[in-house]
């Protein structure tokens, strides 16, 4: 009896020691990674080398199920056409939950969440309400489909939190199309004719964009009133006399002439001065006068640096105001220039910072080597202190890259390793669905996000992990986005980035389509033997030996940091 008693007594002390040794490394390994976390937190934030996630706001994530259905938008709609219930508390969680962060997500775009045309229209592909964003009736107002004021400040307070800025979609081109609840701004407002050809400078800009899409008149310098409708609307909610006694602020420490222009630049400023949105991306540049986006720009910044003095318990850092542009078909080789035909012009000289490039979904069907090394060469020439952001797919770019999701992993590689911003297109992180049956025109590349294959489908998982990684180790390194590119090896293909500027230094070196099993990597000229290194990827740590390091695993990506 004794005896077993000594062995219970020996079994508890044995648990106890193992519990504690247990707890004793789990404590070490969370200070381990606390410790990483803290190096790779202090990795300065650069938007030329950012790690953009683009959403539509209705198709993310449904956050608030009781506002899925507002305003009467009841009436049937073609496939995918009408609002899904996606929403700013929807994107909220999915920040809390940590999902951008593990997707090396350092920048939030969404899409447009003013308040959009009641009534539904008929664009000859389905009947359609205004889900997308794009399709504005009051700008100083949120949609209720979408949530409220105090839903997005929690939204952007999230973000930031987790030090991810927000890029709030704008649009100054155009109103809503007219529907039987909304009627058409007024003729010194808007015009609702000629279509645009899109040969000309002219019939680029002074035009509608398609029919029934009234086009703001942003060149006019007419003062004009406000519409009779909107002041209607505000008194029926109960804040007209804010609204008014808030323009005349603005124009009276503006000096601006009550033009279109000057109003919806005013209200589109407010929500940076309210809730601190760190940038734009701007809808339709190409189709308004290029002097409008100089004065949004300066009257964004004067927001941005507003809204910092009154928040600086909030404020990241001290970088500045962002722009990012859609001049719809600018491609990276075109320099800082736009042509038009018969003009050329600069919109980098008109406060945006980068232009979305719709290059590279083409040139992604070129080896890893000409595409990098052709970015990495304009980059630091032909658009030196600015940058393009690149992207594979898009809402409405019917040609996107791998259109049928066959080459998932390849598609990370390219666009989260080229040089120059990334922009992830929601889901493309997890091969969503681009092809739905039904679904016409643009309806197609917007479904709803593929939540339930994250959680059901092997595959599904296996394609996120490799985006995460890699998304990751480019928001830990300023120097894939921003740095400069040079070919190592050719067979296996390695290649190393570096960036120093300002007191920051960064390098790392990549390589792809390696060998399974072992494989050697140079990394001469870039790290010393002895340094250790540490491969993000398998997460294993090696020694420079020789000029080169040896691993062994069944992974063709290696992404190469010195250890922390």
């Amino acid at each position: 009896m004794n005896k077993c008693l000594s062995l219970l007594a020996l079994a508890s002390l044995f648990i106890v020691s193992c519990k504690q040794a247990y707890e004793s490394q789990t404590e070490q390994n969370s200070n381990n990674q606390e410790l990483v976390t803290k190096t790779k937190k202090e990795t300065p934030f650069l938007w030329e080398g950012a790690n953009i996630y683009f959403l539509l706001t209705d198709r993310f994530y449904n956050g608030n199920t009781k506002n899925d259905t507002t305003l009467n938008r009841t009436n049937p709609t073609g496939p995918l056409r009408g609002f899904m219930g996606g929403d700013i508390a929807g994107i909220t969680q999915k920040i809390n939950e940590g999902y951008f962060t593990n997707l090396g997500v350092n920048a939030i775009w969404f899409t447009p969440v003013v308040e959009q045309v009641h009534g539904d229209t008929d664009e000859n592909t389905g009947n359609t309400y205004g889900y997308h964003g794009y399709w504005t009736k009051d700008w100083t107002a949120l949609d209720p489909n979408f949530g409220t004021k105090k839903e997005l400040k929690t939204m952007i307070r999230s973000a930031h939190d987790k030090g991810i800025r927000v890029l709030m979609d704008v649009v100054l081109n155009h109103t809503g199309p007219v529907t039987d609840k909304d009627s058409i701004w007024p003729k010194d407002w808007v015009r609702n004719q000629p279509t645009c050809k899109f040969t000309t400078y002219e019939n680029t800009t002074s035009c509608t964009l398609v029919d029934n899409l009234p086009d703001i008149l942003t060149k006019s310098d007419t003062a004009v009133k406000l519409p009779k409708f909107l002041l209607k609307k505000w008194k029926s909610e109960g804040r007209l006399n804010t609204e008014i006694k808030e323009l005349e602020r603005f124009f009276e420490r503006t000096g601006y002439a009550r033009v279109p222009r000057a109003y919806i630049i005013k209200w589109l400023t407010d929500y940076v001065k309210e809730f601190g949105i760190d940038g734009y991306r701007v809808d339709t540049v190409k189709h308004v006068e290029e002097q409008v986006w100089a004065e949004l720009y300066k009257e964004a910044s004067y927001a941005f640096d507003l809204w910092k003095k009154m928040n600086k318990n909030e404020v990241l850092d001290d970088t500045p105001f962002y722009m990012m542009g859609e001049v719809y078909n600018y491609g990276i080789s075109g320099g800082k220039s736009y042509d038009f035909g018969d003009k050329k012009v600069n919109y980098f000289d008109y406060g945006f910072n980068s232009l979305i490039n719709f290059e590279l979904k083409s040139d992604a069907a070129k080896d890893y080597e000409r595409i990098f090394k052709k970015y990495d060469s304009l980059l630091h020439k032909d658009l030196k202190d600015y940058s393009v952001v690149n992207y594979l797919t898009s809402h409405d770019d019917a040609q996107p890259f791998d259109k049928d999701r066959k080459s998932p992993y390849k598609s990370a590689n390219i666009l989260l390793l080229t040089p120059g911003i990334s922009q992830i297109y929601y889901g493309d992180e997890t091969a969503r669905n681009l092809n739905i049956p039904g679904a016409i025109g643009d309806a197609t590349l917007r479904s709803f996000m593929n939540w339930e294959e994250i959680d059901n489908s092997r595959k599904t998982k296996s394609i996120l992990a490799h985006w995460q990684k890699l998304g990751q180790f480019r928001k830990n390194h300023l120097a894939i986005g921003a740095g400069k590119h040079k070919r190592i090896g050719k067979n296996p293909y390695v290649f190393s980035r570096t960036y120093t500027k300002d007191n920051i230094k960064d390098k790392v070196v990549i390589g792809l389509d390696l060998p399974k099993g072992k494989k050697t990597i140079w990394v001469k000229d870039i790290f010393k033997d002895g340094i250790k290194l540490f491969d993000s990827y398998s997460e294993t740590t090696v020694t420079v030996a020789n000029g080169k390091v040896l691993l062994n695993n069944e992974f063709d990506v290696a992404l190469l940091e010195m250890v922390p």
